[in-house]
């Protein structure tokens, strides 16, 4: 009977195999250009909001009156809105309120959807049930609706927002955690763990957590796009970051009443949060097939 060896196998595969699987999936991930167009156009954004200051041509404040409503030309690359502020400017600047709202309260919601979910899942019993049962009743309202309640109650302002995306998008996150840790915890490693006399805060913590984080990161990456979407429809609606700072979701708002003078003020923050959240989705796609061991 014949046997393979080392020599008979690529040496590209030999070092596949051989390296970690955060190496493999980082590999797998290089390969998909659909999630790595995704992460450069993330990377764009995230660029422009740190360098706000120094990338954008103008002050997103400062208004002109010799210049309302003006079409892009090569003094104003995307034009001018009612108050004859740059609106290129604004939507650099608009980008550290949808970056800032997407990744604190996804941040918010993976800290309580984390814990709860493992103590539910964890411990079992009467607490999973009643946790399971509360999650239940927040999944059954949609989350744009709950988020918007939340926010009405607390009061508009962009930390208000962000607190009311994170609260509302707490319960995915909580029955993803719950059902993983179903998963691992009947693990042979796991109860070799509860043999050896360890704790159940350190089985959780060292054992249970490492082994669900991939689903958490693909979980994650999708749901920033989603609360993206939120603080715009939340500045919209005018209970999100309020005027005259500028968000993408109040600059649709005000663009509304100048859809047939002023196109373009509609036109680039609504083409910016529809980039950001594909880029977002796109990204999440490619991290789901590279860190889903059954796609290896």
């Amino acid at each position: 009977m014949n046997t393979v060896t080392s020599a008979s196998v690529p040496p590209h595969i030999v070092a596949h195999k051989q390296a970690g699987p955060w190496v493999r999936a980082w590999n797998k991930l290089a390969r998909n250009r659909m999630a790595l167009a995704g992460l450069i156009a993330i990377l764009f954004f995230i660029f422009i909001a740190i360098f706000a200051p120094w990338v954008s041509p103008y002050d997103p404040l400062e208004a002109s009156w010799s210049a309302i409503r003006k079409p892009p030309s090569m003094e104003h690359w995307f034009g001018t809105d009612e108050l004859g502020r740059d609106v290129l400017s604004r939507v650099i600047w608009g980008a550290r309120a949808s970056l800032l709202a997407g990744i604190v309260s996804v941040f918010i919601s993976l800290l309580l959807g984390v814990v709860i979910g493992m103590v539910a899942g964890y411990f079992g019993g009467m607490a999973d049930g009643l946790i399971s049962r509360m999650t239940d009743a927040f999944l059954a309202c949609p989350f744009l609706i709950l988020a918007i309640a939340l926010a009405a109650f607390l009061g508009p302002s962009l930390t208000n927002a962000m607190i009311a995306i994170g609260v509302s998008a707490a319960p995915i996150f909580v029955r993803l955690t719950r059902a993983q840790v179903l998963n691992v915890k009947v693990e042979d490693y796991i109860e070799a763990a509860r043999a050896i006399g360890c704790s159940p805060l350190r089985i959780a913590t060292s054992h249970i957590l490492p082994n669900i984080t991939p689903p958490l990161i693909v979980q994650s990456t999708l749901a920033i796009a989603s609360a993206v979407i939120a603080e715009a429809s939340l500045s919209f609606l005018g209970l999100g970051q309020q005027p005259p700072d500028p968000s993408w979701g109040s600059m649709l708002n005000t663009a509304k009443n100048f859809m047939e003078d002023a196109p373009w003020m509609a036109l680039w923050p609504g083409l910016a949060i529809f980039i950001l959240v594909l880029a977002f989705n796109l990204l999440g796609d490619g991290l789901r097939d590279a860190l889903d061991p059954r796609s290896r």
